[in-house]
Parts: C-alpha cells; structure tokens; sequence
C-alpha cells in the first residue's frame, strides 16, 4: 500500500482531526463528525488509524547509526517537576559542538523526535530532547494516551522543565556554550517562549507552527527567530504578522516562512500532513539558521 498524502483526505477532515490533536474535541466527537467522510468501505474510526503517526516511518537517522552517539539521560529541574528524562544525540566525534533543545508535540518524547535529534547530531550539534512527561512516567508509547496525559500538567512547572534543559545542555562540556531551539506545535511554542525568558542566553529559535508570545513579551526577545508555519493552519499562521511587528521593534533578527499548500504538522514525516518539498527546504532553512548563529 502506498504511503498516503494529505491529498488523500478532504482538507475538511484534516482540520477536523487537527482540532482533535490539540484538545478541541474528545476522540468520540471527532469519530461523530468524521462520519461523513467513511466512504468506500471505511469507517471513522479507521481514517482516525490512517491520520495517526506512524512510528515506523520515524528514522532517517537510524539509533545506531554510526555518526552518531545517542543516550538517554536526566537532570534535576528543582523548580520544575523534580528530575526530566530526555534524549541526548551528538556527534560521533569528539569535537566540542554547538548544542539545541529539541521540543516536542503535545504527546511527550516519542520516537519521530528522537529521530529529529539524531537528524541534528549528524549535523553538527549536540541534541537535547526533554520528555515533559517525565513525571508521569514518560511518553507511553500511544500519542492518545500521551495527550490525555499531557492535559494534567502544569505549564508553569513544564516551562521551567525546558528552562532547565536548555541551561543543563548548554554547560555541558562537550558544548560550546551556545545553544538553540527547535520545536513542533507545542514544542514551537516553548521555543518561543526560551527565546522570552533567556534573552541572550539563548543563541536562536526556529518554531515550527508555534503559538506566538504576547506583544510584550517578545519585546524581551533577543535571540534570532526564523518561524515556519503552515498555510492552511490559520489557527496558528494567522498569528504571524503581529509576531513579525514586535519583532521587527525589538530589532531581533528574524524570518517567517509559510509554505503554501501545507497544513499544520507538515513537518512530521510520520503523518499522512507531512510535505516532503516543504520538509526539506524548511529544514535546510532550520540548519542555516542554526550555522549562522551558533557557530559564530
């Protein structure tokens, strides 16, 4: 069987199931409304499979590729939840490298952002990928289930989570000292919000699809932001322009690229939204900016 497209499905369903992924629904509404669009033998509940990550399709850089060294560690996040498990990637040699905090969906460290990590160690840098579910046991292995999970956390004690992870790999030893951030849906979101709260100390973000800060909190901005967004994710797309306005007042160095014809998620090569095109040339953009600011 082919591997199936966001051409396959009508973009009605595709929104639909993105207000699924981020809380707007239970699993049994969205069942109900996809109703309409099980045709041809199929049910709701089997284009729900269909949309879903699959895991499998997550490795391009395999775990034991050779490039690379990986592990999984944890650190003490005294103001957060206690102790965050995360998963560490870096080159094979032992040349100290630029470091980048790797931020996840809201389902928790799964393996589609291991394999991000890794896409990162092969370049050059050495990847951090917390996991926010740490205290409550870490990913599950079933996105369902890590989003049900993910509801009952704090976001204030997340955040200084992903503060302390930023700070624990840029004193690492086998770092530089500079440090950036990556991150996907949620995970954009956070980054956003490092570039907030550590001013110079962080040396650049790229969000993918992320919920912008407040006007006035991206006055406090200082490091360099390039933001990719989908074009049919207005959700978070529309956002944009006033980002881009307090932006440029802060005089922080910046980018927004929207990718037409891209819906939210179009990152994510484990999805039925991925968009090889637009992957890969955002990701070109992701490591240009990252060569430009942190290897400086």
């Amino acid at each position: 069987m082919s591997r199936k497209t966001a051409k396959d499905f009508p973009q009605e369903l595709l929104t639909l199931f993105d207000g699924y992924v981020h809380g707007g629904m239970d699993r049994r509404t969205f069942l109900q409304r996809a109703e309409k669009f099980a045709v041809g033998g199929l049910s709701a509940a089997m284009l729900l499979d269909m949309l879903k990550p699959n895991y499998a399709l997550a490795n391009q850089i395999p775990a034991d590729d050779k490039r690379v060294t990986a592990q999984y560690v944890s650190f003490a996040s005294p103001q957060g939840y206690g102790r965050v498990r995360g998963y560490l990637a870096g080159p094979a040699d032992a040349q100290r490298s630029p470091a980048v905090v790797v931020i996840h969906e809201n389902r928790g460290l799964n393996p589609y952002i291991e394999d991000v990590a890794r896409r990162l160690a092969v370049a050059g840098y050495v990847a951090l990928a917390p996991d926010a579910l740490t205290s409550l046991g870490g990913y599950p292995g079933d996105d369902e289930k890590g989003l049900a999970m993910f509801g009952s956390l704090d976001r204030g004690r997340m955040a200084q989570d992903f503060l302390t992870a930023a700070h624990w790999v840029k004193d690492r030893p086998d770092t530089t000292g500079k440090v950036g951030a990556v991150g996907f849906c949620f995970g954009g979101g956070v980054a956003n919000m490092l570039a907030v709260e550590m001013g110079e100390e962080l040396g650049a973000a790229v969000p993918f699809y992320g919920a912008q800060p407040s006007a006035s909190d991206a006055a406090r901005i200082k490091a360099p932001i390039n933001a990719q967004f989908a074009a049919l994710d207005a959700r978070i797309t529309d956002g944009w322009p006033a980002f881009d306005d307090a932006l440029t007042k802060a005089g922080v160095p910046h980018e927004g690229h929207v990718y037409p014809g891209t819906n939210h998620g179009f990152f994510n090569d484990t999805t039925p939204r991925y968009d090889e095109a637009a992957s890969k040339l955002a990701w070109d953009r992701t490591l240009a900016w990252f060569d430009l600011y942190l290897r400086a």
